[in-house]
């Protein structure tokens, strides 16, 4: 639209046009900088789980939870271990008295994920 000319009468329609193209253009940034951070918070989760058999490091998935023409929703979790997810992540009490130690893994990994998701996104916004 630089460069041409449009009356008073179709501004209004021109001005749409561009802001239509602009959000569509944003909204696949968008989506493909949440698949990047899903990506990146599996495979941290992965990397710092504890291993014993390494079942439980292996059990993470990401899937797709909710998707439209201007949304992405990914759901990162345990596909059968997930029941020890929360006691290594926080610890928890022994059956004859005291505790076991918490092992934290999975924050740290959704950190990094929130910080790389808001430099994707910025990046995607600043550059069109």
């Amino acid at each position: 639209m630089a460069g041409s000319k449009v009356s008073i009468d179709g501004m209004a329609d021109a001005i749409m046009k561009e802001l239509n193209a602009y959000a569509d253009t944003t909204a696949d940034g968008v989506k493909t900088a949440v698949q990047k951070a899903a990506k990146t918070v599996k495979s941290e989760i992965q990397a710092g789980a504890p291993v014993k058999t390494g079942a439980y490091e292996k059990s993470w998935a990401a899937k797709n939870t909710a998707e439209s023409a201007n949304k992405l929703e990914i759901t990162v979790y345990s596909r059968n271990r997930y029941q020890l997810a929360h006691l290594l992540e926080h610890g928890h009490a022994k059956r004859g008295g005291g505790r076991v130690a918490a092992r934290p893994h999975i924050a740290a990994a959704e950190q990094s994920g929130i910080e790389q998701l808001e430099q994707e996104i910025e990046r995607c916004i600043r550059n069109g």
